[in-house]
C-alpha cells in the first residue's frame, strides 16, 4: 500500500510520470507532457484508442494541492489494477497530475495566489458582484486573517466561542453557506475564489474544450480530500447533470452521493465542464463529479473542526505565530483533515477509489465484459 501514497510533491510526480510505461502497454502511442505553473508542472499523461474515438476518461487531481496525495494514490493503483479492465480499442484516458502543484508541493488547498481553484471557474465573471457572498461579508472578522496567532489555545477557543454562539443563534446554516460559496472580496481570506482566472483554470478548461470536441462521452473523475463520511468516498454532482440523488445511487451504485446547485457554489470546474457541453457541444454526453475521501466526519463538531482548521492554517500563513506550539499543532491538524497518516484511512482510500472507479467505468459502459 504504501508505495501508492508520496511525502513531497516532487516524489508524487516522479511517480506519475513513471506510469506512461504501464499506460503504453494498453496505448502504444501513449505520451506525456507537462505544462509550467508557477514553480511547478501540471503533468499529462494521455492514452488514445486506436480505433475510433468513442469515450474518454478524464481524471484530475491536486486541484486542492495537498488533496492530490490521495488522488494521486488512486490514480497510481487504477493503471496499475483497472486500466487493464478499460475497453482500450474504443476508449481514452487522460490523467492529470496536480492541477495545483504550488499547492501540492507546500501542502495547501490554495494556489500561490490564496486561490481556491474550485471556486475559479465562475462562467460570468463580468456580471459577478464582488461582494456576492453576503454572509460572508457579514462574517469577515471570522474567515479574513487578523493578526499574529500569540496564544494558540486562545485562538482557538476564541473561533469556538464564535462558532458555538452561531449554532445557538441558528446561524450555523449561514456560516455554512458562506463557506460553501465562496468569496470574490477578500484576497487573504478563506475560500477566495480569485479576481481573474487563474492559469490552472485556463489550462484545465482548454482540456474540456478538447476532450468534448474529439469525443462523443466523456466521463470525469476529479479526486479530493474531507468532506463525507470518514473512510468512506463520496460522489458530488452539479444539478446541471440533470439526475437526482437516488437515481445517481442507483446508476453507480454508491452509498454516498451529493448534489449542488450552481448558485450556491460558485467558480467549481465540474459545474463548468457541464456549462462548456451545454454551450458548445449539446450533442456530447458528460459525466462530470467530484469524488470526496471524508476525514473528520459529517457531525456538527466535525464541521466545527473543519472551520477551526482551514480558519487557522490560512491565518497562520498571513500572519505568524509567537507561540511555539502553534505551527506543529495547526500543521498537524490539517494533514488530519486532508491528507491523514492514519493507515486505515489510506487503505480506505485505496479500496473506496478503486469501487467509485469500478463502478462508475461499468455504469458508463468504459469497463470491459467479461
Amino acid at each position: 500500500m504504501s508505495h501508492y501514497f508520496s511525502s513531497s510533491y516532487e516524489e508524487s510526480r516522479e511517480k506519475f510520470l513513471g506510469l506512461l510505461d504501464t499506460v503504453k502497454h494498453y496505448y502504444p502511442s501513449a505520451r506525456s507532457m507537462s505544462h509550467t505553473i508557477e514553480e511547478g508542472t501540471i503533468d499529462v499523461i494521455i492514452g488514445e484508442p486506436p480505433g475510433s474515438r468513442e469515450l474518454v476518461l478524464l481524471m484530475t487531481i491536486g486541484e486542492h494541492g495537498i488533496e492530490g496525495y490521495a488522488g494521486a494514490a488512486v490514480t497510481h493503483q487504477f493503471v496499475e489494477t483497472q486500466l487493464q479492465h478499460v475497453r482500450h480499442e474504443s476508449t481514452g484516458i487522460c490523467l492529470i497530475h496536480a492541477v495545483n502543484p504550488w499547492g501540492m508541493k507546500h501542502f495547501r488547498r490554495v494556489n500561490e495566489h490564496n486561490v481556491d481553484l474550485n471556486r475559479n471557474y465562475v462562467i460570468d465573471r463580468e456580471s459577478l458582484p464582488r461582494n456576492v457572498n453576503k454572509e460572508y461579508e457579514v462574517m469577515r472578522h471570522l474567515f479574513v486573517p487578523d493578526g499574529v496567532i500569540d496564544d494558540y489555545h486562545e485562538a482557538r477557543e476564541h473561533i469556538y466561542s464564535f462558532l458555538g454562539s452561531g449554532i445557538k443563534l441558528d446561524g450555523f446554516e449561514a456560516m455554512k453557506e458562506a463557506k460553501g460559496m465562496g468569496q470574490y472580496q477578500f484576497p487573504k481570506g478563506v475560500y477566495y475564489g480569485g479576481e481573474a482566472d487563474e492559469p490552472s483554470a485556463i489550462f484545465i478548461k482548454e482540456v474540456q474544450h478538447d476532450l468534448l470536441e474529439r469525443y462523443d462521452r466523456v466521463v470525469h473523475m476529479d479526486w479530493h480530500t474531507a468532506l463525507g463520511p470518514t473512510n468512506e468516498v463520496t460522489m458530488v454532482v452539479s444539478e446541471r447533470d440533470g439526475r437526482d440523488v437516488d437515481t445517481l445511487k442507483q446508476t453507480y451504485g454508491l452509498a454516498n452521493v451529493q448534489t449542488y446547485d450552481p448558485q450556491d457554489v460558485l467558480g467549481d470546474s465540474t459545474n463548468h465542464f457541464y456549462y462548456v457541453r451545454d454551450t458548445h457541444y449539446p450533442d456530447k454526453r458528460l459525466v462530470s463529479a467530484l469524488f470526496e475521501f471524508g476525514t473528520f466526519g459529517t457531525s456538527t463538531k466535525a464541521t466545527i473542526r473543519e472551520f477551526l482548521t482551514i480558519i487557522l492554517e490560512n491565518r497562520l500563513y498571513f500572519e505568524g505565530t509567537k507561540d511555539p506550539t502553534a505551527r506543529n499543532e495547526i500543521r498537524k491538524e490539517f494533514m488530519a483533515m486532508f491528507y491523514p497518516e492514519d493507515a486505515a484511512w489510506r487503505e480506505a482510500v485505496l479500496a473506496e477509489g478503486a469501487k467509485a472507479v469500478e463502478h462508475v467505468l461499468r455504469a458508463e459502459e468504459l469497463w470491459r465484459a467479461r
